[in-house]
Order: structure tokens, then sequence, then C-alpha cells
């Protein structure tokens, strides 16, 4: 899918929806004891030796890097579960299984910098990846739908990465078609401000993640 390469057809970049996506909560396995840390998003532990606890995966990437605890993966990412999954996208062409709605970023993050916590790490990322490839072909048969008649497109269970890149174009169909049929109910863009949400400069996160 094109917009997958092209930062230009999404809201966010891909590593904006990172940035959020790394709030979401993972679970732990602290190899030390550590007093509670208190941040301005919250306050997290305190950590005991093989206790899991769970923490944002922000947090979980920082503590790993310096060595101190073990991430332990959803438990969505298992081959059994991922093969289920990927069976029942290829077995429907409309309906799109529920998974994580960050499970892009998410994987992509625990490749990263916990791969040896992943048991079968490299059959999970062929699942995952088989996974994106088939729900983008399921998103273009879907866009391929739209014509002047459409108000609206309503597709569920999409991930964040795919909404950011779904979502411009079908706001520009959509504009088009009314466009075309009623120009008048078309605002100027000239005078629509820029509304793209901002992103939070979390300088805390980027201390720890050095």
């Amino acid at each position: 899918m094109a917009g997958q390469s092209d930062p230009q057809l999404s809201l966010f970049s891909a590593e904006e929806v990172e940035f959020i996506a790394e709030d979401e909560m993972v679970e732990i396995v602290p190899n030390l004891r550590m007093d509670a840390l208190n941040f301005v998003c919250g306050d997290f532990g305190p950590f005991f030796p093989q206790l899991a606890t769970q923490v944002p995966l922000w947090l979980a990437v920082a503590l790993k890097k310096r060595g101190k605890c073990t991430i332990r993966p959803p438990q969505w990412m298992t081959v059994e579960k991922l093969t289920q999954v990927l069976e029942a996208e290829r077995d429907s062409q409309r309906v799109f299984e529920q998974l994580p709605f960050h499970y892009v970023e998410i994987s992509r993050l625990l490749f990263d910098h916990a791969r040896d916590d992943i048991p079968d790490v490299y059959m999970v990322r062929s699942l995952i990846e088989d996974i994106r490839d088939v729900r983008f072909h399921k998103v273009e048969t879907n866009l391929e739908s739209l014509n002047e008649r459409a108000f609206a497109l309503k597709i569920n269970n999409l991930s964040a990465m795919e909404v950011n890149i779904v979502r411009p174009f079908v706001g520009r169909a959509l504009q088009a078609f009314y466009k075309h049929d009623s120009p008048d109910l078309i605002p100027d863009q000239d005078r629509v401000s820029d509304r793209r949400p901002q992103v939070a400069n979390n300088a805390t996160r980027r201390h720890l993640r050095r």
C-alpha cells in the first residue's frame, strides 16, 4: 500500500504513532530491588526481583536497556495466537480480526529492544508481517468500494498505523465526492486552521531512552 512508505499521505509520522504507543502497559520482571519511580504521568513500583509488575512500554524499554528487567511479551504475541489470527484474516475478505490498537508499534519496539525475551521471535516476526500484509490488502479492497454515493466508510478493528495511513486518503476521497455534488458544503481550506493534534514533548521519556 502506497501510504506505508509515503509520510506525506499520513496524518502522523510512523515515529509519532510509535511515541503514542509507548504509553501502552506491559509486564516486566525486575531482576533487582528498586524504590518506586515517580513521574508526571504516574508512579510505578516499587520493584522486587522476580516479581512481575506492569509499567508503560517506554519505561519497560528504558529498564531493559539498563539490564534491570526482562519484558514479558503480550499474550497475543505467541505463534499459536498469531497463526489463528492470520488464518482468520485470510478466510475473510471484509472482516478484520481484533488486535491491540498499537500491535504494529508494540511488536516493533519489542523486536528492537527485547528480542531475547520473545519465544520463537523469528516466527512471531514473520507472522506479524504476514498479518500486516493481509490486512493492508483488505483495506485496499475496502477502499475500492468508495463511490460518489458514499457518505462514510466504516472498517472495524483497524490498528493505529492502519488508521493513520487510511484516514487522509478517505477524507480526500469523500471531500472530492461532496465537492462534485455539493460544493457549497465544502469549507474553504484557506480558512480552516491546522487541527493536527500535537504530540507531547516528554523530556523525562527522552532522557530515560538514551
